[in-house]
């Protein structure tokens, strides 16, 4: 399949009931300027010849850093009143993957599912185990307060006496998780996400970011995808992984494919969301069947856009 661009970039920071009138210009501002800034950490690395896995890697710790999305550092509070993030990422020309779930402290739980990808023999490790992997690997942990937002706080208050749980935002529906998908100038494919999951969640609730194949999945022979939204749909519907299979198996193109999946297949079984991808010719598709989704796409020679709303 011949390479029409010699790379390209997109992301994700949630989707969900995302309208103007949601976000004060102020917020909007800030979650532009945060996309944005994570698209230009990738874009370096993709400009500079650096592989797709590096720079998912990297767009999805700018994410996790910033106390606006549900990830990392802002990342909402479970019944428990802690936090419990899940992170995958995913290699397309070996198809190697790493993924972690229900980790506690460790600062950017992506890092920790690319160690798992590249340090071990395993695909999946979840919970202490994995917060043992991460401690034997070296990796940052932080204290309960790093992970402190008065906003999640608030939303965590007003759930915690009850047995609700809350996708993200307290007022509007939001499905909290970041994700980043890259083609780099070698052709290779790479993808990654990463979510601190429903708020009041309980049980120990695991959605679709880290499940391979669900919510992360890259395969250099058709493409990228990382997905946002209500997770059981995207487990029950192996979201990411359809979407390749449409492609190597229909011959669909990734717009074609994506556009099947989230606003047909997903909308007649309820299920809501989004997702970023990138062909293995360089295809950016961004499509989602809420009112918005925060993303970003960068393909190489075109100007940078990033978006909120879905207009």
């Amino acid at each position: 399949m011949p390479r029409t661009v010699p790379f390209s970039l997109a992301l994700h920071g949630g989707a969900g009931t995302i309208t103007r009138s949601t976000l004060t210009p102020q917020m909007d501002a800030d979650y532009r300027s945060a996309l944005r800034q994570a698209l230009e950490v990738g874009h370096a690395i993709l400009q500079g010849g650096g592989t797709a896995l590096a720079a998912v890697e990297a767009v999805v710790v700018s994410l996790e850093d910033c106390p606006l999305f549900n990830a990392g550092r802002g990342s909402v509070f479970n019944k428990q009143g802690k936090h419990e993030m899940d992170a995958a990422i995913m290699c397309g020309k070996t198809l190697g993957a790493g993924a972690v779930a229900g980790v506690k402290n460790v600062r950017n739980p992506v890092q920790l599912a690319k160690a798992v990808l590249q340090q071990s023999d395993h695909v999946f490790l979840c919970m202490a185990g994995a917060e043992e992997f991460a401690r034997n690997q070296g990796l940052p942990f932080e204290p309960d307060d790093y992970f402190y937002t008065p906003h999640r706080y608030e939303q965590w208050q007003a759930l915690r006496d009850s047995d609700t749980y809350m996708l993200d935002h307290s007022v509007e529906k939001k499905f909290g998780t970041v994700g980043a998908v890259a083609l780099d100038q070698a052709g290779n494919l790479a993808a990654a996400t990463s979510t601190g999951g429903m708020t009041n969640k309980n049980f120990n609730r695991i959605g679709d970011s880290p499940v391979i194949g669900a919510g992360t999945y890259a395969n250099n022979h058709t493409c990228a995808v990382s997905c946002t939204g209500h997770g059981e749909f995207f487990i029950r519907n192996v979201v990411a992984y359809d979407i390749s299979c449409l492609m190597e198996y229909k011959g669909l193109s990734l717009t074609q494919a994506a556009d099947l999946v989230v606003k047909e297949k997903l909308v007649k079984l309820g299920g809501e969301g989004g997702l970023v991808a990138v062909s293995a010719t360089g295809e950016v598709a961004m499509p989602f069947n809420s009112e918005g989704m925060y993303r970003g796409g960068w393909v190489a020679g075109q100007e940078p856009l990033v978006a909120i709303y879905n207009d």
